[in-house]
């Protein structure tokens, strides 16, 4: 299986690609992105964690990676990982004990590396 960090640079750079025929698209979905992302009643972080179980229950791992990271800079803990986990895994049956471990050794790469 590929790193997270794989992950991400490959899916960033299909981005660019992509970004270069529909810039608008991508650029209304960034400024939705940080309208729902950014600190309000729930800090960015529980945001993050959030995302980051949907993105197990999606089974994205594009979206694993970018989360994990995102949870890591915010200074996210392996244990609160490792319970956001526990919620996708109730949530999404026996796939979510396959892609939550995932997600959380995608955390720890990035948590462990601090990019």
């Amino acid at each position: 299986m590929a790193s997270a960090h794989d992950i991400a640079h490959q899916a960033a750079n299909s981005g660019r690609n992509m970004r270069h025929y529909i810039p608008e698209v991508y650029d209304g979905y960034a400024q939705l992105h940080s309208a729902a992302m950014k600190d309000g009643a729930l800090g960015a972080k529980y945001k993050e964690l959030i995302a980051l179980a949907i993105a197990v229950t999606r089974e994205c791992d594009g979206c694993i990676a970018s989360h994990s990271r995102s949870a890591a800079k915010l200074g996210a803990t392996s244990q609160e990982v490792a319970e956001a986990m526990g919620v996708a895994i109730l949530m999404n049956g026996g796939p979510g004990t396959v892609w939550g471990p995932r997600a959380l050794d995608a955390f720890e790469e990035y948590s462990n590396s601090q990019t």
